[in-house]
């Protein structure tokens, strides 16, 4: 199992989400450190970033990583449009 660490940004977006999202977050969280390639993941390289990648919550929120020996490092959660914005 990977190990994560968290951005104070993440956390400061992690904190404004409503308590449904940030629920699904920890269970897609759980399936990222388990099973990185999981289909519900939809896991991606974002284009055009160098080593940054997306992961799905749900149909609308997204959340970005980076993977750094073994560990996710969460870099931002949110609206899909606003986080690819600036991953």
């Amino acid at each position: 199992m990977l190990e994560f660490r968290t951005t104070e940004r993440f956390e400061k977006s992690l904190k404004i989400l409503p308590k449904e999202i940030r629920n699904k977050f920890y269970k897609q969280l759980n399936l990222l450190l388990s099973n990185p390639g999981h289909p519900s993941l939809h896991t991606k390289r974002i284009q055009g970033v160098n080593d940054i990648w997306e992961g799905r919550v749900d149909y609308k929120y997204r959340f970005t990583f980076n993977k750094y020996q073994g560990i996710v490092i969460l870099r931002v959660i949110g609206n899909h449009d606003e986080v690819l914005k600036r991953p």
